[in-house]
Order: structure tokens, then sequence, then C-alpha cells
């Protein structure tokens, strides 16, 4: 979650928090203040909400008034300062191109946040049955600041806009439910769609520990009155090394006892819901997209740390449900926010060969706002326009996943070979490993505090030289192979233990001889690089329901299957495709300690070694399930 103004930004420096919010390492956009004063006038008003509470907001008004602007608004949590009429923002709108093509722009503080009245709630949930005029939730907040907003600013259209990224995002697509007659168009961002199951905190039931440890630590502490500024972080380390800082820390139940001692209200509320239980149900926004009236158009990244799982699911979820709504998907090879934070070009060592996040800001977006809001020349944009990795090209369906895709199976076999040839032998073959709480197999080669952006396309090899970690290998493609939509993994397993988790990684193996591959690297340092395409983790006792745990019988096969996030990328001739299997991914989830039993309240004596399976025969066989772009 991120937003953009220099109080967030200093916020985050403080934290040593994630800035595109999945790292410290933020591309600074364009930003003139000086610029915005001369150009905007601006005002600040507490706009009532249909319950009496007031919303601080902040309103940038083109000083031309000889035509009228539509309106654009961003809703956040994160502060809209710097507060004071004569104070002025340093950003406006989506990219820097905004502000110079004029728009009445909007930012609000959220009910509960900062200078706004009212009480915060995490992810409010939608009410779909209101049952007075008194009800609120994200969707009548929004309504109702833009019922006020047309009556009340001057020199507007008639026509409103909404957007956002992260947590913002989140609140631009609940504003398109029972949207008001003037929204006109929207763009959640990288939105939150399901905390529990692949957004931000959650990963299949695995909780993503350092992302959410060091969030809450400063958004989470309580406000008792309506202030101006961040508070102070509950907590402070100078220990730059993450690995040993949270393996140090212990069991989960340390993070409140030792550490946050129930001074962050929201992560007492994590460990009283350790399963997918009615209040993280209640959080969940895509069953909810009903008769959207606004054009939409979603945007999220392929390297998104966070909220990957939310854009491609709020775009899926509003597509199935509304047939005739005009909803478009964007993905691009972006970080958290990478469409707007950075140029695009690259992420880690990968380079993407052009500047993907100015192509997007100046032929994408803000042509979208401006066709919807201003009636100013055409949107022809596909259905969803899509970055293909791998081959590094922009590419168009008129759906998505697209219809020309055809399902293959890349199963494991003897000798740790990957193919799509199911497996003949009847024998019951297996390879195993010994996972270890005490020694968890590192998400990336160089674990600071905070969660990484680049760990979604690093190179894996690091992690094939452990004895914990499985690796499957095709031989050198004879041919170029795309792969387009969602991945399955389909593994029959076993554990020693009663609990066990399983990350599987979907790898591109460059030549050895990968000279000419563009990188940030010197060419001759990419030969035999693995980039991870797709990685995710189940908490295996969550592989029948997320809201009914059930734990393993030890030594016995069991099948697990769960979906990764898709993809659109092209594994290319004399590539290989790998996967690795392994049962810790840490610090970024927390570990395991391979007892059934409610982790968040888990002993540190309960962590054990365990011995875990993978099978591969006829019987039994452990598969990839990838869609094939014909």
């Amino acid at each position: 979650m991120h937003e953009r103004n220099r109080n967030l930004n200093k916020f985050l420096i403080v934290l040593t928090f994630i800035l595109s919010l999945s790292s410290n390492n933020c591309f600074p956009r364009n930003s003139d203040s000086l610029y915005i004063a001369q150009h905007y006038a601006k005002h600040e008003y507490m706009i009532p909400m249909r319950d009496g509470v007031k919303l601080f907001t902040v309103v940038y008004s083109p000083r031309d008034t000889s035509i009228n602007y539509p309106i654009l608004l961003n809703r956040t949590p994160y502060s809209v300062a710097p507060y004071g009429k004569n104070k002025y923002i340093s950003e406006l709108g989506p990219s820097t191109l905004f502000k110079e093509e004029g728009y009445i722009f909007v930012n609000q503080d959220v009910r509960g946040m900062f200078m706004s009245e009212g009480t915060f709630i995490e992810m409010r949930p939608y009410i779909p049955d209101k049952k007075s005029n008194k009800d609120i939730d994200e969707s009548t907040d929004t309504y109702d600041t833009i019922d006020w907003l047309i009556k009340n600013v001057a020199h507007n259209n008639g026509k409103a806009g909404i957007y956002g990224i992260s947590y913002p995002g989140f609140y631009a697509a609940m504003g398109v439910i029972d949207a008001h007659p003037a929204l006109k168009a929207a763009s959640p961002q990288a939105p939150i769609a399901d905390w529990f199951i692949d957004d931000d905190f959650h990963r299949n039931g695995a909780f993503w520990l350092p992302h959410a440890f060091w969030f809450y630590n400063g958004f989470g502490v309580p406000r008792l009155e309506r202030i101006d500024h961040w508070p102070e972080p509950v907590f402070k380390t100078d220990n730059p090394d993450g690995y040993d800082f949270f393996l140090k820390m212990g069991s989960f139940r340390n993070t409140t006892e030792k550490f946050f001692q129930h001074k962050i209200p929201f992560w007492d509320t994590i460990m009283a819901h350790p399963d997918y239980d009615s209040f993280w149900q209640a959080r969940n926004s895509l069953p909810h997209f009903n008769n959207i009236k606004p054009a939409v158009m979603v945007v999220g990244g392929w390297f998104d740390a966070e909220d990957l799982y939310g854009a491609l699911n709020t775009y899926k979820s509003i597509e199935n449900k509304n047939k005739d709504n005009h909803n478009t998907l964007v993905m691009g090879p972006w970080f958290h926010g990478g469409w707007e934070r950075s140029n695009g070009d690259s992420l880690g060592n990968i380079y993407f060969g052009r500047k993907t996040s100015t192509y997007y800001q100046e032929n994408i977006e803000l042509p979208f706002f401006n066709y919807y809001l201003k009636g100013k020349g055409s949107f022809n944009q596909p259905e969803a326009y899509v970055f293909e990795t791998g081959s590094n090209e922009w590419k168009q369906f008129s759906r998505w996943p697209p219809d020309n895709v055809h399902q293959e199976n890349l199963y494991f076999h003897i000798g740790k070979s990957l193919s799509f040839n199911k497996p003949k032998e009847s024998k019951k073959l297996f390879d195993e490993y010994i996972s270890d709480p005490a020694h968890p197999v590192p998400y990336t080669q160089q674990i600071t505090q905070h969660m990484l952006k680049e760990y979604m396309d690093e190179d894996q090899r690091f992690a094939v030289k452990r004895n914990d970690v499985l690796v499957y290998e095709t031989d050198p493609l004879n041919k170029d192979i795309t792969l387009a939509g969602p991945i399955e993994a389909n593994l029959y397993v076993s554990t020693s233990g009663t609990d066990a988790d399983w990350v599987v990684k979907l790898i591109d193996v460059f030549p050895d001889s990968a000279i000419g591959v563009p990188s940030n690297q010197d060419n001759g340092k990419m030969g035999g690089y693995q980039m991870m395409v797709r990685g995710d983790i189940m908490r295996g006792k969550y592989r029948n329901s997320f809201s009914k745990p059930e734990p393993f019988i030890p030594n016995k096969i069991t099948k697990i299957s769960f979906q990764l996030q898709d993809v659109l990328h092209t594994f290319k001739k004399g590539h290989r495709i790998m996967a690795q299997i392994q049962s810790s991914w840490f610090p970024l989830a927390d570990r395991n300690p391979q007892k059934f039993e409610n982790i968040y309240f888990a002993n540190d004596s309960d962590f054990q070694k365990t011995t875990q399976k993978v099978y591969f025969s006829k019987e039994f066989p452990s598969n990839i399930k990838v869609l094939i772009l014909q």
C-alpha cells in the first residue's frame, strides 16, 4: 500500500518500510509544488456523510475557470498532507501528466484516519442489504463524497473518476459498487481483494511475516484523535539482517508478547482469526461487484509482491458479473505501484527492453480518464493489454485469460527431470528432504528487514544449493513456449508430521552462454540465470478448506492442489523450465512448526524437523498445470 505525498514518504523512511510498498527503493516522480500552487487553488472541506460523520477532503481546482473540469478522486488511509490552505502537495493525479492536463483533484482521508472523523475499520466490509440510510461502508462514503463535490465545487463538468493503488485501490474498487451516477470512470490499481487468500498478509493461509510486521508497526498504531501526522512506530531495531531478526524472534506469539505488547489492536485481531472465518470472509470484496456502471480499468503488475491476486481477481469478478460493462485489464512487468513510481524498464537483474511505465501513463492511463471524463480523444484499448515477459512485448487480447490456450501438465520424473509426458512407472517413486524450522529456506539471497520486491524475479541458484529444496528441470526447449493464465500445482506428498507448508516455484533457466540477454548486469553474468516466473505457498492444513483446517496423517500420501497467480511469460528456445519444491520460504512466510495447531500461539518448543516426500508415478503424478498460448 502506498500514497503519493511527502508525509507518507517520511513515514516509510522512518519505518524503513516498503516504498513501492514492497521495498524502500521507490523511483521518484517528478514533483513541482510551485507549479501546482501557481495553477491550482487549494480548498479544505469537512464533507458530511449520511450518518453525520465528516471526512477531511482537499480539493485542488484549476485557477483557469474559463472551462469546466472533471473531478478525479483519491481516497486514502495514508494522509492527504500537507495540511493547511497555503501548503501545497508536490504531486497530483495518477501521474505527472494529469496536473498539466487539468482536472479538479480531490484527495480524502478515509473515515477514521488522520483529519477525518469516525472510526477506521480495516477493509471495511461492504453491506449488501442496507437496512437504513445510516448504514455506511466505503461504497456509501464514496457516493456521498461525489454527491457533495458535484453540488458544491465550482466549475466541475458533472463527471467524476476515482483511482488508487493498493489500499486506495481497494477504495476505488468499492466506489464502483452502487456508484453515484456522476462516477463515469474508475481505475482500481493493485486493489486489495482478499487478505487471507492471496493479498498482502496471507498466501493460502501462510502469513506474510516481514510485510505485515513492519507495516502494522506504524500503520496499526491506534489514532485517539484527529491528527495531521504519523504516530511513532511501536518497535525499532538496529539489526539489518531480516533472517537473523525473525529467526531470533521465535514463535509467532512472540510478535505480540515481546514486541507489540498488545499496542497494535489489529495485530491482536489477526491472531484471534487464524483461519478463514467470517471475519476474513466479510473482507472479501470479490462477491460484490454486481451491476457495475462506471467504466473500469484494473491495473496490476506481474511482479507485485503484495496485491497481484487483487488486481487479477477484481478484474475477473467484474468481468464475470457484468457482461455489458466496459472493463479492461492492464498488466505490466511491474512491482507494487511500479507503473507509477518507476519507469518500468527493469526489476532487479531483469531488463524489459523499454520504459513500460512511461508507455502506460502516456498511451493507456491518461487516454482512459480523458475519454470517459472529458470526452477527449478515443479509448480503443483491447479487453486485456498485457506485457509478455521473456519476449518483452506488449500483447493484446479480447479477454483474460486468453481464448487461444490449451492445457498441458509438467510432470515430475525420476532423476529430477520435468516434462510434458505423464509418468508410466507404476512403482511408488518419490524424492524426499528434511524440513527443519530451525534452518528454514531463505526466500532471497540477501535478506533485509523488509520484504524485497526484487525477489519476484530473482535468480534462484542460491536455493538450488540447499538439501531441503527439490529441483526438477526440462531439457533445453526446442521452441518458444508461452504460458498465459493461471498456474496450478498438483502435488502428491507425505510428511512425517501433522502439518507442512509446500512452496512451488516455476523458473526460467537461461542458457549457460546467455550472451546478449538484456539485463541490468554485464551480459556475461546472465548465463545460467534462474529467473523466478511465479512462486507461491500452500499451508498444508488448509488443503481442503481455508475455514476448516485438517491435520495430515503422518506418512500418508496426500494430494495438494493450489493455484499460483497468472503469468504471461515466454520461455525462449534453448531455455529450460524448472520447478523447485520446498517447505519453508523464510522470513517471507512465517515458519510452520510442522505440528497441527494454531500456529499463532505455538511455543518455541513445538517446532520440529519432518521428512517430506514428493511422489511421481502413474498413480501419483505430481505436476504443474499450465496454459500454453497457441
